[in-house]
Parts: structure tokens; sequence; C-alpha cells
């Protein structure tokens, strides 16, 4: 049996449209869905990028004992585990962060490709570079582009850009495929990780016409706070914004679709595990008005990536830590599981998929059983947090700098049909139905202030067993109404 695991990064569970956007195009996905289980409620356990695919790579709770930064050395990933049984491993991304200062996210794969381009290459902060004018037709980055720009994709290789392929994610899954042309006769394992759509959204046009007919090619980039206290900026921006995210997300199944056509063309399909998940979502306005995935702790006023930025509360809603999650096993017949489970679930799945037990540092659990019983119990709850720190630490949360934590952030605690987002100041909780408000916009916890203390005490176990440094665990022990 082989196994290939696709991320795309920051896609939103309801922006696929085998859950339920049916205006969302991602006939890829959907196809892959038909045949796989879809788990329904899967969340995030490590908050944002990295600490995401900590996770994914070690199958811990990562979001107990490290943040952002380079994996410990200590630590054993699946693609050590896999290697030393004998598996051919590989690993094909863009996502910027693997190797940079040292981040060590490339340990353990037979094979490591590195599709430069998302990032560029020079230290964060020392080169300002102006992005090149306009093409011809096209109008100017608008919104935070010129915060942005040693931040992000390359100008020179954006310059160079003619073609679809040429974008990052098609290279990677290129590539991708490229590998499997070589190694199809092996026993493998195949990580393929592709940052988009994380932003800047800036598919081809055609992609973003789907949503926005007329697009004029404009790229827009989020406010990481309240759009409304960015000046100048309107709600037709916003909307535009969604278009072009919902056009990466099209572009990217267009690529996953390709890569699957290629696992069938290779005969692969009936001795292969896909799996297809992301590590967080996004926000457009929901919730007031936020407009991004973590949050500035003045709402929107300041530069976010500035070393001297302050990060506020980033409260996590299911826009940003609902997972999606489809598994396709060869002999198991599609389904839905609608319990939930966690991201640090599936790299014990893809041991025992390939009939590999975990070592005892695991702290995943499989879901190889209930995928067999779709009926079967799983977790009492789930934690969704940003590594934890205490207000004024210096921080690591979107990139390799150091920045100063504001105040206290949110834990989320999802346990039945019930979120409790968990914050250490009083009166700064809150609680929500998921069932009778999926939206979450009534909070209850007033009404229901003993089912509030019981979740918080699911964190509090939590963290004993996680053993959360003390300092950590102290302003946590208590829910403050």
């Amino acid at each position: 049996m082989n196994v290939i695991w696709i991320v795309a990064d920051t896609v939103r569970q309801d922006h696929v449209g085998a859950y339920g956007k049916k205006a969302m195009h991602t006939p890829s996905l959907d196809a892959l869905a038909a045949k796989s289980i879809r788990f329904d409620r899967h969340y995030a356990g490590a908050f944002p990028t990295m600490p995401g695919r900590a996770d994914h790579h070690t199958g811990r709770w990562t979001l107990s004992f490290m943040g952002w930064g380079p994996l410990p050395e200590e630590a054993v990933t699946l693609a050590q585990l896999l290697g030393r049984k004998g598996f051919t491993t590989a690993a094909v991304v863009d996502t910027p962060f693997y190797v940079r200062a040292g981040m060590n996210y490339d340990q353990g794969f037979g094979a490591f490709f590195m599709n430069q381009g998302q990032l560029m290459s020079g230290t964060h902060w020392e080169e300002d570079l102006d992005p090149p004018p306009p093409r011809p037709g096209q109008p100017p980055l608008v919104g935070h582009a010129t915060q942005m720009n040693s931040q992000h994709e390359s100008w020179d290789l954006r310059a160079a850009w003619r073609y679809e392929e040429d974008h990052c994610s098609p290279r990677t899954f290129t590539m991708a495929m490229r590998w499997l042309e070589r190694h199809y006769k092996e026993d493998f394992f195949l990580y393929v990780d592709t940052w988009d759509p994380h932003e800047p959204w800036d598919a081809p046009p055609y992609y973003t016409d789907l949503y926005w007919p007329g697009y004029d090619g404009e790229i827009i980039y989020p406010i990481y706070g309240y759009w409304q206290n960015t000046p100048g900026f309107s709600e037709e921006k916003l909307k535009k914004s969604h278009a072009t995210y919902c056009g990466s997300v099209t572009m990217v199944d267009t690529w996953i679709g390709h890569l699957l056509r290629t696992v069938e063309n290779l005969g692969l399909m009936e001795k292969t595990v896909i799996i297809f998940t992301t590590d967080h979502g996004f926000y457009f306005g929901e919730h007031g008005g936020l407009f991004g995935k973590m949050f500035q702790a003045d709402g929107g006023a300041m530069d976010w990536l500035a070393p001297d930025a302050t990060w506020g509360p980033n409260p996590l809603y299911e826009e940003n830590i609902l997972l999606p999650l489809l598994i396709s096993v060869p002999g198991i017949p599609p389904g839905s599981y609608n319990q939930v489970t966690s991201a640090v679930d599936v790299m014990p799945t893809v041991l025992d998929v390939l009939g590999q037990e975990s070592p005892d540092f695991v702290e995943g659990i499989s879901l190889l059983p209930k995928m067999r019983d779709l009926s079967a119990p799983h977790r009492d709850f789930v934690i969704s947090s940003e590594p934890l720190t205490n207000p004024g630490d210096p921080v690591r949360y979107v990139d390799n700098v150091l920045r100063r934590k504001g105040p206290y952030s949110t834990i989320t605690i999802n346990a039945g049909d019930w979120a409790l987002l968990y914050n250490p100041e009083p009166g700064l909780s809150s609680l929500y139905n998921l069932q009778s408000d999926p939206r979450q916009d009534q909070n209850v916890i007033s009404a229901r202030p003993e089912l509030a203390k019981e979740l918080h005490q699911y964190l509090v176990k939590f963290m004993r067993d996680t053993n959360v440094a003390p300092d950590l665990q102290t302003p946590r022990l208590e829910l403050k109404l």
C-alpha cells in the first residue's frame, strides 16, 4: 500500500463543493470525496501554518510545548518512521517555511523538493523592494501590497509568469507527478504541500471570472484585522478579494485533479491511500468584519507584518479551524464521519493504513477504525489554539520574525454540539451551540455557565495530560465569566 498526502494551505471547509458549498467549483475534490470518508468535524490542533504542520509530521499536540520554530532535533517524524520500514519517502512543497531559518521540516524525507517562489529569499525587513509596475491593462496591487512585498512571492518570478503552469502550485503538482512517474513501482509515501490558496490570491484571472465575472486582475491583500478600520477599504473590495480566493481554490483543485489522473494512469488507485486536508481557514468579513486569520491587538490600524506589531486575541471560530479532511482507502466504501477529530489524528492514521504501529509518543488517534465503522466513537473533545504563550511574550506566529504578544488569545474547545471560545480574561469567553447556531452568532455563555465550565475542564485536563509548562497553565485554570 502507498500513501499520497496532499495539504493545501488556507482551504475553508465550507469552500469545498463536497461539503455543501454548491457555488464552489471544486470538481476534483468532489470526485475524491465521492470515494472517500469525508470527515465533517475535523479541527485544527496547533494554529496557524507551521504549528499545524508540526502536528501533521509528529502526531503530537505541539501547541503544548513548541511554537512557530524549527522541529526539535529529537522529534521523530512520520517520514522517518516510514523510511526505517523500507518505504520510499518524498516531499514536494512550496509552503515557504519548511527549511528557511533552520526550520528543519524536511526532516526524515528520503527526497525533498522545495519549489521556490512563494517567499523572497532575502532577510525579512532588511530589504523593501518595490513591486514591478503593472502589466498593460492591469491595475496596481492594493491593500497592503507595499507592506507585503518583502514577504510574499518573488517579484522576479512573478514577472516571468506567462501561463498557468508557471504559478507555484501547478509547478509543485507537476513536480509531484514527475516523481510518481519515477517511483510508482515502489512502496512509497509522498507528501505534497502547496501554499495556494494562501494570499496573494493571484490565480490566472479566468478562475476568478467564475466568481466575479469581468474580473480586472486586481490583487487585494487581507487586512488581518477589521476591514472597516482600514481607510479606503470597502465592502466591494472585500467581496472581490473573496472571489480571488475562490479562484485560487479552484486552481488548486484543478491541479489536484491532474495529480489524481496521473495516479490513475500509473495504475496506482487500487493500492494507494489518498488524503487531502489543510491547516486552517480564513475570515472574509464574518464576526463583525474580520478579514484574515490572525489579528492585531488594535484591530487593524497598524502594519501587521512590522517587527513591532502586537498580536491580539485571535478568536478561532469555525471558519478558521473547521477543516476539510478526505481519506480514500482502497477497499473502504465512501461515507462521512460526524464526530470531532483533530489534525493530530492524521499521522497515526497513515501509520495504521500502512500496517505500522504508532510509537508511544504519538498523541493522535488513528481514524482507520472509524472509517470501517462510521458509528464508532472517537474523542470527547478537541483543542484548537495558537502555541500557548502569555501576554508580553516574544512570539513567532506567521513567519520567522519575533513580535510581541498582546492580550491573551482564545483557545477553542469543541465537544459534541458545543464550542467554547475560552479566554483567561474575565468576560471574554463565549459559548455556541453549533447545531442550532452554526454561524456562531449567539453567545449563550451567560445562559449556560455550568456547561461552559464543563468544557473548560476539558482544557484543564488537556494541559495537564500534555505537560504544559506551569506558567502557561496557571492563568488558564479558571473560567472567569
